[in-house]
């Protein structure tokens, strides 16, 4: 029963996934990206979870906290150059 749930809970992420790409390639602004790439860091991080859940690997849950914290890194250092560009 909870593996079920971890499946259809991936397929959702990967939904969400391919709908926060679509914002990101069809954006008309540079915000507007940025958000939709933070989105894809979300879902990616929460997709790295679920696959450490489903494998049983703690490792995996370490890559995703380096992971979401290099995003985090990432989004404000975008944020920054875009805020200076206007």
């Amino acid at each position: 029963m909870v593996e079920a749930i971890l499946i259809i809970a991936a397929i959702l992420a990967g939904l969400g996934f391919l709908l926060a790409f679509a914002r990101f390639v069809m954006a008309p602004h540079a915000v507007d990206r940025v958000v939709a790439f933070d989105g894809l860091t979300i879902i990616s991080m929460s997709a790295i979870v679920l696959i450490a859940l489903l494998m049983g690997r703690v490792v995996y849950l370490d890559v995703a906290l380096v992971y979401a914290l290099l995003s985090f890194l990432g989004v404000i250092v975008i944020a920054r150059y875009l805020e200076k560009g206007e």
